[in-house]
This record gives C-alpha cells, sequence and structure tokens, in this order.
C-alpha cells in the first residue's frame, strides 16, 4: 500500500506550503517506506504528497507525484491497476511512455480518455487525487468497494485529504474536534461508516465516488456533492433481468474461469508475491489459483493462536504442503 496526502489552500505562503505538505507527508512513511515525494504550486494553491511502497516499475519512472504526458495533470496514487497493460494497448501510440507503472498508464488514461471514461474501463483497487493544472481542479476518487481509504475535509480555510486521518491532523492549525454524533454510531457499531469520520468537518469518501474541488469551494468552505460512478445496488438489479441459464457444470466452470482470470491479474509485480493462508475455502482457493499459475512456489504465511478454538495453523501447514507453497508460521 501507499499513502496519498495534500490541500488546497489560496491563503498560504510558500513556506508553509512545504513544510506543510512535508509534514503530512512523513505521517504517511508507514504505508510507503520506499520512497516519498511532493509537489505543490503556490500561486495555484495545490500540494501534493505520496509515500510510495514500490510494487510495479520500481525505478524512479514510477515516482510520484506524477505528471501526465501531456503535462496537464498531476496525480497522487494509492493502490494497484490490475488490467493497466492491456489498457496501455488501447492508448494511442504517440504517447511516450517513460516507465510501466500502472499509475502511468492511468493518469494518460485520464489525460486522453477524460475522467468517467476511464473509471469505467479501469479495474482495480485505488484511492487517488488528481490535479487538472488547467482548470485549476482537484477530484479525489476511491475504487468501486472502498478497499482504499481516502478522508478529506476543512481545518480552517484549507481543504485537505489524505489515506489516514493523521495526516489530515498533521496540518498546522486548531485541532481537529472529534464528533460526537460519530462517537454515538462508532459505540453502536463498532467502526465509522463513510462518509462520516470521527472528526467534525471531515469526510470518507464512499466507495464508487469521486468529488471534485474548485479553489472557489474552497475559498467559499464549500463540499460539492460527490458523483456515483459504480454502485453494487445498480449490478445486483441489472443482474436480475440476466439470470443465470446455464447448468451446474457450466456454473462452476465459469465461476473457476472468473476466479483465475481476476487472480490473474492481482499477480502483477516486480517484487515478490504471498497470500496469507488460513484454513478456509477463501484464502485456500486463492491460494490454490495463485500457486496454479506460477512456476515457483508462492511464499504463503499463517498466524498461529495459542486458544485452541482460533489457532488455523496445522491446517494451513497441511494445505501448504498439499500445494508446495513456501510457508513461513
Amino acid at each position: 500500500m501507499c499513502g496519498i496526502t495534500g490541500f488546497i489552500s489560496p491563503y498560504l505562503s510558500e513556506n508553509s506550503f512545504q513544510k506543510n505538505i512535508e509534514c503530512m507527508t512523513n505521517k504517511l512513511e508507514h504505508r510507503g517506506p520506499d520512497d516519498k515525494g511532493i509537489w505543490f504550486d503556490s500561486n495555484s494553491g495545490i500540494a501534493l504528497g505520496h509515500s510510495r511502497l514500490s510494487i510495479i516499475d520500481l525505478s524512479n519512472a514510477g515516482r510520484q507525484p506524477m505528471i501526465s504526458a501531456c503535462q496537464r495533470y498531476y496525480i497522487v496514487f494509492n493502490g494497484e491497476i490490475y488490467n493497466h497493460n492491456s489498457l496501455r494497448q488501447e492508448l494511442p501510440k504517440s504517447i511516450r511512455w517513460l516507465g510501466h507503472s500502472d499509475t502511468e498508464t492511468l493518469v494518460n488514461a485520464i489525460s486522453k480518455w477524460g475522467l468517467k471514461r476511464t473509471l469505467r474501463k479501469i479495474l482495480g483497487m485505488f484511492a487517488f487525487a488528481l490535479w487538472d493544472r488547467k482548470q485549476k481542479k482537484l477530484t479525489l476518487v476511491r475504487d468501486r468497494l472502498g478497499e482504499k481509504p481516502l478522508y478529506f475535509g476543512f481545518k480552517g480555510n484549507t481543504m485537505l485529504f489524505g489515506s489516514e486521518l493523521k495526516s489530515i491532523e498533521a496540518f498546522q492549525g486548531t485541532p481537529l474536534d472529534v464528533s460526537r454524533d460519530s462517537l454515538e454510531i462508532y459505540l453502536r457499531y463498532g467502526y465509522v461508516p463513510a462518509p462520516y469520520s470521527i472528526y467534525k468537518g471531515i469526510h470518507k469518501l464512499s466507495p464508487g465516488n469521486f468529488i471534485e474541488f474548485s479553489i472557489e469551494n474552497v475559498q467559499s468552505k464549500r463540499i460539492p456533492k460527490s458523483s456515483i460512478y459504480w454502485s453494487f445496488e445498480s449490478i445486483v438489479q441489472k443482474q436480475n433481468y440476466n439470470q443465470f441459464v446455464g447448468s451446474e457444470t457450466d456454473a462452476t466452470n465459469q465461476l473457476d474461469n472468473l476466479l483465475r482470470k481476476s487472480i490473474s491479474g492481482q499477480l502483477l509485480g516486480d517484487v515478490a508475491l504471498g497470500a496469507f493462508l488460513s484454513s478456509g475455502i477463501d484464502s485456500s482457493t486463492v491460494v490454490s489459483l495463485m500457486q496454479h499459475q506460477s512456476s515457483n512456489p508462492i511464499n504463503t504465511f499463517t498466524i498461529g493462536f495459542k486458544e485452541f478454538g482460533y489457532d488455523e495453523s496445522k491446517s494451513a501447514k497441511e494445505i501448504s504442503s498439499y500445494l508446495g507453497t513456501k510457508h513461513c508460521e
């Protein structure tokens, strides 16, 4: 995982821009210990920060914040686009690629296709912030099911965002106040769901949504309405009119094909890959399909417990032995 953060403020000095974005980015170092990058334009009022965990393209060509080939868009990205290689084949041959990261694919896809068309095409888990230098607009985007976190809101006259609240807390100014309403939700349900956060004025971007901030929004301290680009509910409703009509064998084969295709897309990386393995059906299935598509033993990991009712390490070891993985307890 990586960490992204940043802010829009028309009021800060250049020195304050650098000091704040460095401090906010440093708070996310645990999310991305391999590299750190910042970019800001105090004249436009924008700052972006990124803590990098290098997975695809370990070179400097994968560093962030990253600018598009057309020089219009800056992006900070957390996650992975599983189908980015096939998307590159669809993009114009005129693009001058600097590396092979999915971030570079994403920002150039947005440059050529626009945000909405790109969001319809990409498959993955992600949260990203996109700065349009031409329109002076910041867009925050979260993946379809909300695998990657993204918070945003105001602290004084500044609009901030971050993968974690601690980066927003690091911005200068008065401390954030705990929301009593969110605290009540937490005590009732055991977590704080989107669009709320534990702090007043700070929100979680809902899954399958994006939100666009202009300088005018920030000057008026107005949070615009977010836009839904993907809805689980609409997918379910659509499938009600598209029922599967094959046999049980057909259904089994189709599920197997879908799982293999999905897992294959998630095996992209320039570093060693692994998986947590318990004795459950889900992790055992994932690991089995991973190993089937790998010529070398994959890395599997299990955490054991002293309490018998919680300990699955013995069964996990047997599954690892059967599949031929490189296992660590």
